[in-house]
């Protein structure tokens, strides 16, 4: 198995701890722990009753029952908790595909949702998101890109790094042309819990058994350091990958699953804080992008708290994100992290005041580049 380099995830080791000002992310907020203890009321007497003892590796009883019960059908069975949504995907390419299977992905796409499978000696389908279009993706399209050797479908939406997304009836569409030739759906909702127009889209194992969902803490709850994510599907897959974990991580700690349980108890209380940050910083984003409109092209974001905007005063991006980085301190990720070399991925999850901030800099930055 020979993997790829991260590109998405050296870019952010590179610079993400250099920069003063973070407009590269795709995640909400970063919540502190005074904070998280104070919204969730969990005590120093709840903590100090922690034993560091193994944990099961499914995850904590408790933990997998409030996950299925917000995201699933209440059967704690289909869950399993992993070390951010990163494991999940991990395990989930190597438990499902084999060498020649036939996997479909989005284009542009987060990288790991396709270079383990094609690290595999999987042949991809890519399922292109064109800029032209709003990046809006065109179920039509997929159809024609299915066949009978299809062993899964990879989505993530809202979309990573576009910010787009699909409807309830959409959603039904892409599963009904799925079922028709057996293959499995890989969905990725790590963004699921923030949207601006219409409600979350629900998991797709309600409606398909042969689909795998995965959520994590880390992007619209304000919480990757804490590391933990989550798949739900069938249980003989889930077993599958209990057996690859048993080589690698084997379980959480107890104080992690402690902590996520009462985010997950709480979700609502966290989400509502971030949603109502993230639907401000997109109307300070939106009036950036009306102010610079000559320069900047962008298909505004259902959902999420990053978009992949197209800087047409910049001829090289990644010249430009350094330069960026080094001159203003300010980190931005190049579209070359995703195979769209003309744009860049830009954050909105942090702060008001570090995105006005920043975006003031961003400025300064294309009017140099100009």
């Amino acid at each position: 198995m020979q993997l790829d380099p991260a590109l998405l995830e050296h870019w952010m080791n590179e610079y993400y701890f250099d920069t003063e000002i973070d407009i590269g992310s795709s995640g909400v907020q970063n919540f502190s722990f005074a904070e998280l203890r104070n919204l969730l009321q969990l005590t120093h007497e709840e903590i100090d009753a922690v034993v560091f003892q193994d944990s099961a590796t499914f995850g904590d009883q408790y933990l997998r029952a409030a996950i299925a019960e917000r995201w699933g059908d209440g059967n704690p069975d289909q869950v399993m908790v992993t070390h951010g949504s990163s494991e999940a995907i991990y395990l989930i390419m190597n438990a499902l595909v084999q060498p020649d299977d036939e996997i479909i992905v989005l284009d542009p796409c987060y990288q790991q949702l396709f270079s383990i499978a094609e690290s595999l000696k999987c042949r991809l389908k890519r399922w292109r998101l064109r800029f032209n279009k709003k990046f809006r993706p065109d179920i039509t399209e997929l159809e024609s890109l299915l066949s009978a050797q299809t062993r899964a479908v990879v989505v993530n939406f809202p979309h990573n790094p576009t910010g787009v997304s699909i409807s309830a009836e959409e959603q039904k569409e892409l599963i009904n042309v799925i079922d028709k030739v057996g293959a499995y759906l890989i969905w990725d909702a790590a963004f699921g819990d923030i949207t601006y127009v219409k409600a979350p889209l629900p998991y797709p194992n309600l409606q398909y058994e042969r689909s795998i969902s995965m959520g994590t803490l880390s992007k619209s709850f304000g919480l990757p350091g804490l590391r933990v994510g989550w798949m739900l599907g069938p249980p003989d897959l889930l077993d599958r990958c209990a057996q690859l974990r048993d080589y690698i991580t084997l379980h959480l700690s107890p104080l992690t699953e402690l902590i996520a349980l009462r985010v997950i108890r709480n979700a609502d209380t966290l989400l509502n804080l971030r949603l109502t940050e993230a639907g401000q910083n997109l109307r300070t984003l939106e009036k950036w992008v009306t102010e610079h409109q000559s320069i900047v092209k962008w298909a505004p974001p259902d959902g999420g708290v990053c978009t992949l905007p197209q800087l047409s005063s910049v001829s090289d991006v990644e010249v430009f994100c350094r330069r960026l980085a080094r001159t203003y301190s300010v980190l931005l990720v190049p579209g070359t992290c995703f195979n769209c070399p003309e744009h860049v991925r830009l954050g909105f999850g942090s702060s008001p005041k570090i995105l006005n901030e920043g975006l003031t800099r961003l400025s300064a930055a294309l009017r140099g580049a100009a």
